[in-house]
């Protein structure tokens, strides 16, 4: 069965849903994890999840200087998305110019954050090629913004659907840490292999919404 079509934008029915959820999950872990760094006591994590906040407090900086800016990202971006904040095109370009500041900041800080990989070689290469996509697609993504091109979308929809990996890596790390004690697998083992998994899945969906809606890469 076909998706349903909108007529006013030519997305499918469930494109707007699954963005709003993927940036709600990804709004939540970065909340989590500044709630567990700046108020340590309010965390109540034992074990495994009590290490995980160990290892991000050792960097606590740099870990902020990562996930504050990529919080108010996925807060800005259904309005980004938004076709009524598109036609006012002032307004729409100013939170494109937000946009590109606050990934900036997010892709560059993924950089010295991947020294210290919880999962070990198997999480830094996912970092890497991943992150490595994000940056290319969002300087292309500018280049061409600059340039006043509509083609920029499609390369800030690709930059877009990397970095809302970290949101689908999400219920992915929760299905291994549910089955731990059946699998005794630790985060050090399976932090990787999420990574991969979440991050693979959400470029490649994005890929394909590209493939089947090339007429929404010529709105303004």
């Amino acid at each position: 069965m076909t998706a349903n079509i909108t007529p006013a934008t030519g997305r499918s029915s469930w494109t707007r849903p699954v963005l709003y959820l993927l940036c709600f999950i990804a709004a939540a872990a970065a909340l989590r994890r500044i709630v567990a760094l700046l108020l340590v006591s309010a965390s109540s994590r034992a074990g495994q999840y009590a290490d995980l906040d160990a290892t991000f407090a050792a960097h606590k900086a740099l870990t902020l200087a990562h996930i504050v800016p990529a919080l108010i990202f996925v807060l800005l971006l259904p309005l980004w998305f938004s076709a009524t904040m598109r036609r006012k095109q002032q307004a729409h370009r100013r939170i494109t110019w937000l946009l590109f500041a606050l990934g900036t900041v997010v892709g560059l800080t993924a950089i010295p954050m991947s020294a210290h990989p919880v999962g070990g070689v198997t999480e830094l290469s996912a970092i890497i090629v991943f992150d490595g996509l994000f940056l290319v697609s969002f300087a292309r993504a500018f280049v061409l913004f600059l340039k006043h091109e509509p083609r920029y979308r499609e390369w800030m929809l690709r930059a877009i659907a990397v970095l809302l990996g970290i949101a689908t890596t999400r219920p992915v790390m929760g299905v291994f840490f549910a089955t731990a004690r059946l699998t005794h697998l630790e985060p050090r083992q399976f932090f990787g292999i999420a990574f991969w998994i979440g991050f693979a899945a959400t470029y490649l969906a994005g890929e394909w919404w590209l493939q089947r809606h090339p007429q929404e890469l010529q709105a303004a």
